[in-house]
């Protein structure tokens, strides 16, 4: 009789986890050799996060939005005209050959945001021009100073009644609903407040986002599962956030986390606990139900240009690594996108075991990490942006040799981009999977 699942240890929750993964159960393929090309990406993947050599060098192609370039529309369209984004994205899985496929997830779907008022980002059509290549964040403090105590006493309340009125202009009426702890035994007054015409014009407009936002995921879901049935895995299972950027990207934003750094220490603190179960268990619940092991933390605010190595090792690293290691007890893998350079922080970020998370390098000297953390990570990159973008498809070939000659070496790595790209020369995501193919063999 085979152990229940809390019995297993965590690098046997690991094995379990990467075995369903290489071979899905209930998994469509299109033809046999569809099947034996998944179950031959997914194992070399899993050996390199392994730290083992596989077969050869495995390679992420950073495509970003380039589909919607490449198939002749762009990120406006795609958002409004799912058939569009469709049609482009299975066109790239058709015409590039990379280890894994880069769903549209991040695509997002503008009717929805529209309906919303939403107003953390500018995307094109809406506050930027209908040509431009991504969607922008916009910088501000949406939690105020005095929020800190209603976060950390109730993170959901919180959210719905302060939070979300201010970043959706249409949540303006969840302002007047009162804390549902007011539905306790005669609870009819607790009912009035849902009655007002603004909080159900709130309401009609979180409804008509669903809505759309299902029509958005069906697209989606069709799109990764063409690619699965191609033979293609997804790379992540979904995205979680350090504590500390889940403070400093969208509550506090930029310049209000810096002055509470040296101003409020301690609420920092107390949000940063308060958060990271939070995360915890919204990661593992992603795993589970994407069916992959593997969830990635894009990490906005830990980089050298932004703290100090001391404020690193205060308020960034603490709470980013107790979100680390309970992932890793349930047998998910943590892949810490580290954006920026990471070259003063290669010496703290040692402390976690061997082969517990993979390290993903933007502009580190990915040289230097394969030296200092290679032989207890993974390491994942770090072809640069400006490269992919501007040179020619020889020189994106030979820099991926040299990356592969150094930090292939015994395992435990994969060619990557730095960051993605949204357009340019397709035939230097062409090179990059060429030298992966040349280059990167392990006899």
């Amino acid at each position: 009789m085979s152990k229940e699942w809390a019995e297993l240890s965590p690098a046997e929750k690991r094995e379990e986890r990467f075995k369903r993964w290489i071979s899905p159960p209930g998994a469509n393929f299109a033809s046999p050799q569809a099947a034996q090309a998944y179950k031959d990406r997914t194992t070399r993947l899993t050996r390199a996060l392994q730290l083992k050599e596989p077969d050869r060098v495995p390679v992420f192609l950073p495509a970003g939005f380039f589909a919607a370039s490449y198939a002749g529309t762009n990120l406006h369209t795609v958002m409004y005209d799912y058939a569009e984004m469709k049609r482009a994205w299975l066109k790239f899985l058709n015409e590039f050959e990379g280890d894994t496929f880069m769903s549209p997830g991040m695509v997002p779907p503008g009717r929805a945001l529209d309906v919303t008022d939403y107003k953390l980002y500018r995307w094109p059509g809406h506050g930027l021009g209908n040509n431009v290549l991504s969607y922008q964040a916009v910088e501000g403090e949406y939690m105020k100073v005095g929020d800190y105590d209603a976060l950390i006493k109730d993170p959901s309340d919180f959210w719905l009644r302060i939070y979300l009125p201010r970043i959706f202009g249409a949540f303006e009426g969840f302002r007047k609903i009162p804390s549902l702890m007011s539905f306790q035994e005669i609870a009819t007054m607790g009912f009035v407040p849902f009655g007002f015409p603004d909080v159900q014009a709130s309401f009609q407009a979180l409804l008509e986002a669903g809505r759309e936002s299902m029509k958005w995921l069906s697209v989606v879901m069709e799109v990764m599962g063409a690619a699965m049935a191609a033979g293609f895995p997804g790379m992540a299972g979904g995205l979680a956030k350090a504590p500390f950027d889940t403070l400093g990207d969208t509550l506090r934003g930029t310049q209000g986390i810096m002055m509470d750094m040296f101003q409020r220490p301690d609420k920092i603190q107390a949000a940063m606990e308060r958060l990271t179960p939070i995360v915890i268990d919204s990661a593992i619940a992603a795993a589970d139900f994407s069916n992959t092991p593997m969830i990635f933390f894009p990490l906005h605010k830990g980089a050298d240009s932004f703290m100090s190595v001391k404020q690193f090792e205060t308020f960034y690293w603490p709470t980013l690594k107790k979100v680390c290691m309970a992932l890793v007890n349930e047998g998910v893998l943590p892949v810490l996108f580290a954006e920026g350079a990471y070259n003063k922080r290669l010496e703290v970020i040692q402390d976690m075991p061997k082969g517990s998370v993979a390290w993903y390098f933007d502009q580190t000297d990915i040289i230097r990490a394969k030296k200092v953390i290679g032989d207890k990570y993974c390491i994942i990159g770090n072809v640069p942006t400006s490269l992919l973008m501007t040179g020619t498809p020889k020189d994106v070939k030979e820099h991926c040799r040299k990356l592969i000659e150094i930090c292939g070496k015994g395992g435990g790595y994969i060619l990557a981009g730095g960051a993605n790209i949204d357009e340019g020369n397709p035939e230097n995501l062409r090179a990059m999977t060429a030298a992966a193919k040349e280059y990167g063999t392990y006899k």
